[in-house]
């Protein structure tokens, strides 16, 4: 047996519980895709899994009786939690997002204090919130941004957990350089794809057999929705203007009203909602255009639109922590006038497109496959189940935060109980 499936089968009966923000929708969001890799991951490692959230059920998450993993609706502020944590003991709690950790990690410290406590960070929220209130503002991020209230929390939270799982170079760079936290807590784990899944170009459809351009992105995420208005009012029109006959399909998931009210046939403007499966309307589809104005994390549009073969053109921010020190499939520009100019550009010169299809595949295969990333994962986990103590010793100001924490939010949850008994 190799020395990995060795270390694999020591796993078979460990007992991992996820604490979900949400349900995992992997057709709806790049979170949801990122969730769902984890939970298949921690399975083929032979973890018993359960999935706990006090979000409500949607009709588009994911089965997860299929997937051998249990369902467990749970609620905030309530001794329930307690009971069950206790009653399931895992050896591992992973905080789906910040604010779960919040919610619910003094409970895990409480009653399961042997557990180690892994966050997946998704993007750093605060991150982007502080870019979406510069964006609103008119005005360039500053570092006084980054020390926001949203900044305070997120941070607290990372060092209270004994490891944090951060989807981008960028965001590590960030939480070492700005908030100086310990790279010993930290791991970089982007969104993967499996070598299978890196198809061919033969495969794909060819230049000429592709039209129209695209966008994808979940209307709930309000970065997408900047992006769509961003796109109807200024790009489109410039973009139209030289390409009549051309069309562009935005989808995604949850759309409302004010989205819907964009929807002009006329001009080429199409809001189609959800998409059933992503990857074949990524692969019809000539340009995938996403100007992004504001962020964090990585886009899992992007990375699916190499997957398929398809260029892209967006912004800065779009691209961050994607292509490193390769060159991007296609166009990055935050001028809107020469977003569009390359945006034609891409659509119709067939040897340029070709080239940024290549640099996709390129970056995909450079920087995203799983067995680059898999087994420092496992092995991050390893050394924590042997030197638990000892890592935690280390991260003082963390042991702090969680003391202080198990004072304060405590109590805090306590009061609410109590007032929602008198309710």
């Amino acid at each position: 047996m190799a020395k990995f499936d060795l270390i694999c089968s020591m796993h078979k009966k460990r007992k991992l519980l996820i604490i979900g923000y949400v349900w995992p929708e992997p057709n709806s969001s790049a979170a949801g895709s990122r969730m769902l890799q984890l939970i298949l991951l921690f399975k083929d490692w032979g973890w018993d899994i359960a999935f706990a959230s006090c979000a409500a059920d949607s009709e588009f998450a994911v089965n997860l009786a299929e997937i051998g993993v249990s369902k467990h609706a749970i609620q905030l502020n309530h001794p329930s939690f307690d009971v069950f944590i206790k009653d399931m003991d895992p050896q591992l709690v992973l905080f789906d997002r910040f604010l779960m950790e919040e919610q619910f990690g003094w409970r895990v410290a409480e009653v399961c204090p042997d557990s180690i406590r892994l966050l997946d960070t998704e993007d750093l929220h605060s991150l982007r919130n502080a870019r979406q209130l510069s964006y609103k503002a008119i005005g360039n991020l500053s570092k006084t941004d980054l020390y926001a209230d949203m900044a305070k929390r997120e941070i607290a939270s990372i060092l209270r957990c004994d490891c944090s799982l951060i989807i981008s170079e960028y965001e590590m760079d960030l939480l070492i350089q700005t908030y100086v936290i310990n790279p010993s807590i930290l791991l970089y784990y982007p969104i993967l794809f499996n070598e299978a899944s890196l198809v061919q170009t033969e495969i794909l459809p060819s230049f000429e057999e592709r039209s129209n351009f695209m966008f994808m992105g979940n209307f709930l995420h309000e970065p997408n929705w900047a992006a769509v208005k961003y796109l109807k009012e200024i790009i489109w029109p410039l973009i139209h203007q030289k390409l009549p006959n051309a069309s562009l399909e935005i989808y995604g998931a949850y759309p409302s009203q004010k989205v819907l009210q964009l929807h002009k046939p006329k001009e080429g403007f199409h809001i189609m909602g959800r998409a059933e499966e992503a990857l074949p309307i990524f692969s019809k589809a000539r340009v995938c255009i996403a100007p992004l104005l504001f962020g964090a994390g990585l886009k899992g549009k992007l990375l699916d639109a190499m997957l398929t073969g398809t260029p892209s053109i967006t912004t800065t921010i779009g691209a961050e922590g994607i292509n490193g020190p390769l060159p991007w499939p296609g166009f990055i520009e935050d001028d809107a006038s020469q977003f569009a100019e390359k945006t034609v550009a891409l659509f119709t010169n067939k040897i340029l497109w070709q080239t940024s299809q290549i640099n996709g595949f390129n970056i995909l295969q450079t920087r995203f496959q799983k067995t680059q990333f898999e087994p420092t994962l496992l092995a991050k986990i390893t050394h924590l189940e042997a030197n638990l103590p000892n890592h935690r010793n280390i991260n003082f100001i963390g042991s702090i935060l969680q003391h202080q924490t198990l004072q304060s939010t405590k109590y805090m949850s306590k009061w609410i109980e109590e007032k929602s008994k008198e309710n």
